[in-house]
């Protein structure tokens, strides 16, 4: 494929002016990258080189608005990074990996709107990362969806723990949110009381 085509690709999914440095970083890299259909397990991921694939891999789904597809990238990215530069002996989301994220961050801070922008820039300050303000970051990028209605929008990580909730691609089970693990929320079936990880990112819908 040529540059140009690959960035009118690119344009389709990314601000305008994030556009040649990550054909640029992907170049660099070598990077296979890889735009995917809606995935509710996960937004993004990184795959480093293997016996199998002696390459670097990157996905990120292609049904996020501009800003949020340039986050997960970034996020994926920084994954890459860190394991360029570390190997595979770091935490997934440990300190390595935070500074390589927050720099990335820095780097495309003005392809965002202000808003965005200064929440960024609070995130950015110190390592580690603030959940708080990741959450307002998140809050924040879904409102750039077309058609956005804030209530038709919620996420598991929305949640406080012993809400009632519903999984919007699965409502058939009733859930009760329990408590946070990383990513992931440990969650209860009401009905037959078994135990789910559920990712935070999942769309829920609350049961009053």
């Amino acid at each position: 494929m040529s540059p140009e085509a690959y960035k009118s690709i690119l344009a389709n999914y990314l601000p305008s002016m994030a556009v040649d440095p990550i054909y640029n970083f992907m170049n660099h890299y070598c990077v296979h990258f890889h735009i995917t259909r809606k995935r509710t397990s996960k937004l993004g991921d990184y795959r480093w080189p293997q016996p199998r694939h002696n390459y670097q891999e990157i996905s990120v789904n292609g049904d996020l608005n501009q800003y949020e597809f340039l986050m997960v990238l970034l996020h994926e990215m920084a994954h890459l990074c860190t394991h360029q530069r570390y190997g595979d002996s770091t935490q997934p989301h440990g300190h390595e990996w935070q500074n390589e994220y927050r720099n990335l961050l820095l780097q495309y801070i003005s392809c965002f709107p202000a808003e965005l922008a200064t929440l960024i820039k609070q995130y950015t300050r110190r390592i580690p990362l603030s959940r708080t303000i990741e959450k307002q970051i998140d809050t924040l990028l879904k409102q750039y969806n077309p058609n956005f209605v804030a209530e038709e929008h919620i996420c598991l990580n929305d949640l406080q723990p012993g809400t009632l909730f519903r999984i919007k691609a699965k409502p058939q089970q009733l859930f009760k949110a329990i408590a946070k693990r990383r990513t992931r929320w440990q969650c209860e079936d009401v009905v037959t009381k078994q135990k789910y990880l559920v990712n935070g990112i999942a769309e829920v819908i609350i049961e009053n």
